[in-house]
């Protein structure tokens, strides 16, 4: 059984059509790339997978069930975690909090308080950090890091919550290539030795094809092709970003 599976799946915002009869499934342990133009639908795609937006018509099926049956944000946070370009982090508070901003879906509400000026699970938040080689930062306040190192607690907060699927939105948009090819060497290794299903959406058509087995493209809202990396050629690339000539 899939662990997505989309069917037949519209969005239309006003007068526009942003995803349009669009259907594919991603097994467990699957790391998938979207790619193609923009606006070709891919942030409002992942909003979808991550039950933010609702579709105007089809169904999604996560692990087998409805996401509109998730109700509560504990059951929804063991299934997805999302992780941004602009890191979704707190500046103002020390790195070990915004690590464990990934427990709130566990925690109850007293708990989550009582983290805000005592943190909870200290070890835990040692421990991500220590994977991603940030243990030294624990106590640092956030603003005080790089780019490329807040992108890293991010991915220190995905451990923390350890979610079935990660879906990531241009997640190194906003680094530069050095830092970029970390962070995303990073999250791919981390989500293989999860077992984690990762779904990402790039501009970088040689990040999608240095990381990723499987690409799928989207162009005005609909699957343009979905393939295996190794089974994408040149013209296929041409064609979905209208180009005559592509040199790779």
């Amino acid at each position: 059984m899939p662990l997505i599976e989309l069917n037949n799946i519209t969005k239309q915002f006003e007068r526009k059509i942003a995803l349009s009869s669009l259907s594919f499934h991603v097994k467990k342990g699957e790391m998938v790339a979207l790619i193609g133009p923009s606006g070709a639908g891919k942030s409002t795609l992942l909003n979808t997978l991550a039950g933010i937006t609702a579709p105007n018509t089809g169904t999604y099926l996560l692990d087998g069930v409805p996401i509109q049956h998730y109700k509560k944000r504990k059951e929804l946070a063991k299934k997805i975690g999302v992780i941004r370009q602009q890191f979704d982090l707190i500046a103002s508070l020390p790195v070990i909090q915004n690590v464990l901003a990934g427990r709130l879906g566990e925690w109850g509400f007293f708990k989550s308080m009582l983290s805000l000026f005592l943190p909870q699970d200290k070890q835990l938040a040692a421990n991500a950090l220590n994977r991603v080689g940030l243990l030294d930062k624990l106590y640092d306040q956030t603003s005080k890091l790089s780019g490329g190192e807040q992108q890293r607690v991010a991915l220190a907060r995905l451990l923390v919550q350890s979610p079935a699927v990660i879906l990531a939105d241009e997640p190194v948009a906003s680094l530069d290539p050095a830092r970029a090819e970390d962070v995303l060497a990073m999250l791919t290794k981390l989500v293989k030795e999860e077992g984690q299903t990762l779904v990402m959406s790039l501009h970088s058509v040689e990040y999608a094809k240095k990381y990723f087995s499987r690409i799928i493209a989207l162009r005005d809202g609909e699957v343009f092709f979905d393939l295996p990396t190794s089974e994408i050629t040149k013209e296929h690339l041409a064609e979905l970003y209208l180009l005559k000539e592509m040199a790779l």
